[in-house]
């Protein structure tokens, strides 16, 4: 049950023009993220800007304490075009202060940087976690791979496509899925562009545009069948116009027989784990906290 703050607040995010441009939209996150780093808790270290190979780079938020910690390789939202591991700096701090390793990775953006640059940053940022969370006291042994909106899509491309490689390296153990896009035809048929995503589509598909939208590795739904992917949580709120999206992975994964959670907020909009005055931002990152704990 909300309360009035909250209804508040959302009222008025219901109310703000969602930007449907790249501009637009790199330009709200920008004027967002103070507001969605304000307060951060207290952690052992943050890392700015560590170079895992030129051109790529990551920021690292080391728990407190000893270790060794497990580590989360985390992808962050903004349509394929937009965000940073600045945006999402509170958040991946968050996941630090519960005992996480958390490696927040800057992958390359789209339009500049079309399909599959983005992709293959973060393909190969999991495999630099794997082979230099020690560094920090990290046990790779225990690595989970997690984003929210692009970035839940770039996790389950991500873990698919290392899955596909039959990669020999330490392998992600849990893979958290938060309010992501899984299979672009169909969420462009159902409401495309309600939820600004035909710009991102065509800014992320560049010159493929529209056939790779039917790519595994663009629309991983395609990619779910036994064994392609590790224990997952999915995670969304019953206010987020992707939930058609949470449900459709989850109903993928329970077909492949792989083994994972869903959890759906209510009331909860997109983006709501970067919102702590909604009290469903607590509430999910513990359900997230909690899966790891117990799967890694």
């Amino acid at each position: 049950m909300l309360n009035d703050n909250e209804r508040s607040f959302l009222d008025a995010l219901a109310k703000a023009p969602m930007p449907t441009d790249v501009k637009g939209l790199r330009a709200a996150m920008d004027t967002f993220t103070p507001m969605m780093n304000q307060n951060p808790p207290e952690i052992g270290a943050l890392h700015e800007a560590v170079q895992i190979r030129p051109g790529l780079t990551a920021d690292i938020a080391v728990p407190k304490g000893n270790g060794p910690y497990p580590v989360v390789v985390y992808l962050h939202g903004g349509g394929w075009v937009a965000g940073s591991p600045k945006t999402h700096r509170k958040l991946g701090m968050h996941f630090a202060d519960a005992g996480f390793l958390t490696i927040n990775v800057d992958y390359r953006l789209a339009p500049e940087h079309p399909f599959p640059a983005g992709l293959d940053d973060c393909v190969h940022a999991v495999k630099w976690a794997g082979e230099n969370a020690k560094r920090w006291n990290g046990d790779a042994s225990r690595l989970a791979v997690g984003g929210d909106s692009a970035g839940g899509n770039l996790t389950a491309a991500t873990v698919a496509s290392l899955s596909a490689e039959n990669y020999s390296g330490a392998k992600p153990k849990a893979a958290l899925l938060i309010y992501g896009v899984f299979d672009f035809p169909a969420t462009l048929k159902r409401a495309g562009n309600d939820v600004g995503l035909d710009g991102m589509a065509k800014a992320y598909a560049g010159s493929g545009y529209p056939s790779i939208l039917e790519d595994p590795r663009v629309s991983p739904i395609k990619s779910v069948k036994p064994g392609a992917m590790p224990p997952s949580l999915v995670i969304c709120g019953t206010a987020d116009p992707l939930l058609p999206e949470s449900y459709a992975i989850a109903d993928a994964l329970k077909r492949a027989d792989i083994r994972h959670e869903v959890h759906i907020l209510e009331d909860m909009p997109h983006g709501f784990l970067q919102m702590d005055v909604l009290s469903g931002c607590g509430e999910g990152l513990g359900k997230i906290f909690d899966f790891l704990r117990r799967t890694l």
